[in-house]
């Protein structure tokens, strides 16, 4: 019970940690999106594509990021930092959405990829995405959920021995009750039950009855022998 109970909090621990860290990772995406789309602005209004270029390709540098794109108000790319701008990206988002805030997961040459996407101008001009790698973001909530889980299973393995240790201590009396019970049956009564006798607990009981059976049995078996 003890080791189900340890594993079912530590599956908790997991979901609530990485559930808490992947939400940070958003935001801290949403973050970036929303600086390239203010960034961006100016240079998409001016048609500007050689600086836009340029402010996509420094984002692109940062930590995690696989790529950054701008499209215009007619939906079309201006700015991006692949080779060949793939056909999955130009999926997506509706007309109507451009005008908020967008999340997707998608898988980008086998990879998977979650994009944000942010209105420029409130979407009147365009829209900044931006994708973040998912092993990236995977490889960031291992390593900050694994030395927690560690230490909750150390505690929980802690337990299990320190129980296991109590248990044993526990029951040695119940042990040992339990072997002399087995000698007088037998037929050793000469042995007087010393085990707990002194104590006040269900064990010491179980004890001085043990041992009024033992001196009980021993009394007949003498009148049984002498008569």
């Amino acid at each position: 019970m003890i080791t189900l109970l340890g594993l079912l909090i530590i599956s908790a621990v997991y979901q609530l940690t990485s559930g808490a860290l992947r939400d940070q990772f958003d935001q801290r995406a949403l973050a970036i999106a929303t600086n390239l789309s203010d960034a961006a602005a100016a240079h998409v209004v001016r048609k500007n594509v050689l600086d836009l270029s340029g402010l996509v390709r420094k984002y692109a540098l940062l930590q995690g990021v696989e790529y950054a794109f701008i499209e215009d108000g007619k939906r079309e790319v201006i700015a991006h930092t692949l080779g060949t701008f793939p056909p999955e990206l130009k999926e997506a988002v509706s007309p109507e959405g451009r005008l908020h805030m967008q999340r997707r997961a998608l898988r980008l040459e086998g990879k998977m990829v979650y994009e944000t996407s942010v209105p420029i101008l409130g979407g009147q001009v365009g829209a900044a995405h931006l994708g973040i790698r998912g092993d990236f973001v995977e490889g960031e909530i291992r390593r900050a959920v694994l030395p927690i889980i560690e230490i909750v299973a150390g505690i929980v393995l802690g337990g299990i021995l320190i129980s296991s240790a109590l248990v044993a201590v526990m029951t040695r009396p119940i042990r040992r009750l339990r072997h002399v019970a087995d000698s007088m049956s037998k037929g050793d009564l000469d042995t007087p039950v010393s085990i707990s006798m002194e104590s006040h607990d269900e064990i010491g009981d179980l004890a001085r009855s043990l041992e009024r059976m033992r001196s009980s049995l021993k009394a007949a078996m003498s009148r049984f022998s002498d008569g």
